[in-house]
């Protein structure tokens, strides 16, 4: 069974809260499974938890936050990107080079991954292509958080005109998750 890092739980719950304080988190856990709402209030940041929960979080969260609307989840990788990255994972921003950011996927991706992997290629001076290889679980709203995360960290690396396309989709169909990358 794939599993997330607590990391990303607590950054989504964080985000929660810096959008719509104390109130929204408990809007947010009332719409869980009581499971759920359990193991997300003491999330601790290095434990695995199911990739379900992570999932069902982010629903909730989209209805709570963004009024049901799919392309919110970019908003929470972004925000996800802005916690992490600018605390515990900081270390794998590379000032002014994208690619050398880039480069580190497989080893940011085991962070919050325990199945599966992610390579980067370089096809550019300014692009590149994302995969992930082998998760044993997926969603187009996970895939749209990498979007988002991804967009956020290469800003953080000093990037401009970041963007991020799903060319496929294990959701949709795909062999892999395949993401291009191109920046100004």
């Amino acid at each position: 069974m794939q599993q997330i890092k607590g990391a990303v739980l607590k950054s989504r719950m964080a985000f929660v809260h810096d959008l719509l304080g104390g109130d929204g988190v408990q809007r947010v856990l009332a719409g869980l499974p009581p499971e759920d709402q359990a193991a997300l209030k003491s999330i601790l940041t290095i434990r695995w938890y199911p990739f379900e929960v992570g999932k069902r979080l982010d629903e909730a969260i989209v209805a709570v936050c963004g009024n049901g609307d799919p392309m919110f989840f970019k908003q929470l990788g972004a925000a996800s990107a802005d916690k992490n990255l600018a605390g515990p994972h900081k270390s794998f921003l590379t000032q002014g080079e994208p690619h050398t950011f880039l480069a580190k996927a497989p080893a940011v991706y085991r962070l919050y991954y325990e199945t599966g992997r992610r390579e980067y290629e370089r096809t550019g001076e300014k692009s590149g292509v994302l995969t992930t290889h082998e998760a044993e679980t997926f969603s187009a709203p996970d895939c749209l958080t990498v979007v988002g995360w991804h967009e956020r960290a290469l800003e953080m690396c000093g990037a401009t005109g970041v963007r991020i396309v799903e060319e496929e989709c294990r959701a949709n169909g795909g062999a892999v998750c395949r993401y291009r990358v191109e920046w100004d």
